[in-house]
């Protein structure tokens, strides 16, 4: 791993059995993304992709291979481990958001900031960066699709991650939207965060400095 890789996975592979038939989900996948790098991951439906992302994320175990953060290995730890260096180090955004329905934006920033041991930026300049500074004390169900996606951000970036994994996170935005959320993830990459984005999306493949095809669960040549 070079030292200033903030993701790296060497070697993944995940099995799915459902009584006798076993599904490979990744064969051998390999991916490393730099600091300050963003990497568009691409790839038909079942390629592996989300499978993919889940195991750098340490929401999944890889049954083979192993997945560093920062230099320090997530994968074959205990749940416990694996949450606690999430929570450091590691931001998830997902398509459906990942927002908490009975807390405030505010609130929600500050709960996944408090996962973090270091210092990160409080939630109101969170928030202040996704423009959303006048909605804080606002619960999810009060917000436009396009807020909602700001506020996921806002939440996956709360605790001043190393790299943030990120799965359609334009799916359903507008252009304008889509374009104000890319700039933010620009401006985190720009800090030196490294940024995977799972996508089907051309505008966000042509964003990316760097783009990996998935095909069948292993990476296309």
């Amino acid at each position: 791993m070079t030292e200033s890789a903030a993701l790296e996975a060497r070697s993944l592979y995940r099995f799915y059995r459902a009584g006798d038939d076993e599904t490979l989900a990744l064969r051998g996948v390999s991916i490393s993304i730099a600091a300050g790098e963003v990497v568009a991951v691409v790839g038909p439906s079942g390629s592996g992709k989300s499978t993919l992302l889940a195991c750098c994320a340490g929401l999944d175990e890889p049954a083979g291979g192993q997945v560093l953060v920062g230099g320090e290995r997530l994968s074959h730890r205990s749940e416990v481990e694996r949450a606690r260096l999430r929570g450091e180090r590691i931001g998830v955004l997902f398509q459906s958001n990942n927002l908490i329905e009975h807390l405030t934006l505010a609130q929600n920033v500050q709960f996944a900031r408090g996962l973090a041991r270091h210092r990160a930026a409080s939630a109101v300049d969170r928030l202040t960066q996704v423009g959303l500074e006048r909605r804080s004390h606002a619960y999810p169900r009060q917000l436009s699709g396009g807020e909602l996606a700001r506020a996921g951000l806002a939440v996956a970036l709360a605790n001043d991650p190393v790299v943030l994994l990120a799965d359609e996170p334009t799916g359903e935005l507008d252009g304008d939207t889509e374009s104000a959320v890319l700039d933010l993830l620009r401006e985190r990459a720009a800090d030196g965060c490294g940024v995977m984005l799972v996508t089907h999306s051309a505008d966000v493949m042509r964003f990316a400095d760097r783009v990996v095809r998935l095909v069948d669960g292993s990476v296309a040549a």
